[in-house]
């Protein structure tokens, strides 16, 4: 929990200090509060037994002092809060701007490894526990043993009986809060992961709603939900229960102390060893003993979860990138080319290798196609070029350089990604072009054409202004995949990686928009992945992936004639004639 303090600012470790002073300060006065009770009370007393010079006078003036101590505790106590609070927030703020950009720089290994519902739990739901255990360890873990060490030595001047009393009780306080804190403590460690599995159900049945309702598996997601929810509510109704022994145990605590302090001070009281004001004093004091102790021993109770959520924030910010950049970055010997050395690429922890062994140069403006059976590793082959993952044997160059010896930035400041599923952004037509604000309105609208996206546009209610829903739900999938290319286009490439990405196209628009690529794009190289011979018959090689291997190499009619593996594909898809055989 306290490695997250780590992440504190200098003027936030000024407040931590302002609030320690503040708090000795209000102790300080309520300890003067204390003595004026006592006062307060002599001066009833006297009034009441007509002692000479007593008068009624007396009792408004210690009354007086009594309230500016009262009001003097409580601006304290506000103070103390409001510098607790922006303290935590500050924290909270930060850590999230940190956790957040960790994640940014989390490779698709790293995701994988946290899983997508559980990164968005640590970013809310975890730093929102560890905000509100920061403002009471701010609050009451300062002012709890500065009050309880005050009292304590204040109590022990007072009398030894009861203090003893006051002792005994504490006792007793302090095993009970022990006691609920073993039941709790389990279950608060699993608090946080049965909240990630919650979270995870409930995105997983919202981002596939189609096709749960295509299935009528609305039953069967609730049904997964329920015992996901009930696991959850089981653990906090526990929790809750045994929290809820605190309340009838610090009353009973706190009512047999008092009784303890009247019997015992009744006692002293007819012995002639105390008076009244002493036993007064005496009971505001044990009091405050007893609340100090219950504070810290709520914090003791409270701080599991927090410790728990803070060690999951801090997982993922002492997580090391898989992915990272060079030291010193290589500069460039060509432009516009990508070339595989003997590259092998592995999964964290499979037990075997997607592909192996696979070479071959693209020069610039040269368009190479990848086509083979589902899970032959097309897709993951080409997330080598921007560096998604890293390749496990040889060497990937973009550029004549290896990625590894680019910058991230610079290397991706190159490529154009367009992946497999279309994804768009919330906000307009022209922000999800122009992404990242790299292109003004005249490019975009200049790669719309170009991905042949400018006719639908037109004909949205705004244009380019339109609006877009999380996630591009208020488009069709072949709109999505045409803005998916523009907002490639629109970035000015070397190099445009299309991932099968013409899928949702049908023939005419996919052939109109590889002519003008072809046409406006001429210099870029082109990575194509693509299912349908159609898309890559004009390529200037083609690659033929099968288990993992390369098993042919080069143009459409070679192809044809020399691997079986591609002649049964186009075979699959058209007929002789139209291949020309």
């Amino acid at each position: 929990m306290f490695k997250i303090y780590k992440n504190l600012k200098a003027r936030d470790w000024l407040l931590i200090a302002l609030i320690v002073g503040i708090t000795v300060l209000q102790v300080f006065l309520t300890m003067q509060l204390t003595d004026q009770i006592s006062a307060i009370v002599g001066a009833i007393q006297s009034v009441s037994a007509k002692v000479p010079g007593a008068t009624v006078g007396d009792i408004w003036r210690e009354g007086g002092i009594m309230l500016a101590y009262a009001v003097g505790t409580a601006l304290c106590q506000a103070a103390s809060g409001i510098s607790a609070s922006k303290v935590s927030s500050d924290l909270s703020a930060t850590l999230r701007s940190k956790v957040y950009a960790k994640v940014e720089s989390f490779s698709i290994a790293e995701v994988n490894k946290f899983s997508t519902a559980s990164l968005i739990t640590r970013t809310t739901n975890d730093i929102q526990q560890v905000h509100m255990a920061n403002i009471m360890v701010l609050r009451m873990l300062i002012y709890a043993p500065i009050m309880a060490i005050w009292a304590i030595c204040k109590i022990n001047a007072s009398s030894g009986e009861l203090t003893a009393a006051t002792v005994v009780a504490v006792v007793v306080l302090v095993v009970c809060i022990i006691a609920i804190m073993l039941a709790v403590m389990p279950k608060f460690r699993l608090m946080q992961k049965l909240t990630d599995r919650l979270n995870g159900v409930t995105r997983e049945n919202l981002t596939g709603i189609r096709v749960v309702r295509a299935y009528n598996a609305e039953n069967y997601q609730q049904e997964k939900f329920e015992k996901a929810n009930t696991d959850f509510t089981a653990t906090q109704l526990f929790t809750g229960r045994i929290m809820a022994l605190m309340s009838p145990i610090m009353m009973l605590v706190m009512n047999g102390l008092t009784l303890a302090i009247y019997w015992i001070g009744a006692s002293l009281m007819n012995a002639g060893e105390i008076d009244y004001q002493t036993i007064v004093s005496f009971m505001t004091l044990a009091s405050q003993v007893i609340m100090a102790f219950l504070m810290m021993l709520m914090m003791f109770i409270l701080l599991p979860r927090a410790s728990v959520a803070a060690k999951r924030i801090n997982e993922v910010l002492d997580t090391p990138l898989s992915i990272a950049d060079p030291e010193t970055e290589k500069p460039t010997t060509e432009v516009g080319t990508v070339e595989f050395r003997d590259v092998s690429f592995r999964y964290p922890d499979a037990d075997a290798d997607v592909f192996e062994h696979i070479s071959f140069r693209a020069e610039k403006g040269q368009t190479i196609a990848f086509i083979g059976s589902t899970g032959s590793g097309k897709s993951t082959l080409i997330n080598l070029v921007p560096r998604f993952y890293d390749a496990t044997e040889g060497e990937v160059l973009v550029d004549g350089v290896n990625v590894r010896d680019l910058k991230q930035s610079t290397l991706r400041g190159k490529i154009g990604y367009v992946p497999q599923k279309g994804v768009l952004f919330t906000g307009t037509v022209e922000e999800n072009i122009a992404f990242g604000g790299k292109a003004t309105r005249e490019e975009a609208i200049e790669a719309a054409k170009i991905a042949e996206a400018d006719g639908f546009i037109n004909e949205m209610e705004n244009g380019y202004d339109s609006p877009i829903s999380q996630g591009g739900k208020n488009v069709s999938g072949g709109q999505k995949q045409r803005l998916s290319i523009a907002r490639a286009v629109a970035q000015k490439p070397e190099i445009m990686i299309f991932d099968d990405s013409f899928s949702a196209l049908d023939y005419k628009t996919d052939k109109k928009v590889r002519e003008n690529l072809k046409e406006h794009l001429s210099g870029v190289t082109n990575l194509i992945v693509a299912q349908r011979i159609g898309t890559i018959m004009d390529a200037d090689k083609i690659i033929v992936l099968d288990r993992g291997k390369a098993v042919g190499e080069g143009t459409h009619e070679q192809l044809l004639h020399s691997c079986p593996v591609y002649r049964e594909i186009a075979l699959s898809q058209l007929s002789k004639e139209e291949l020309g055989l």
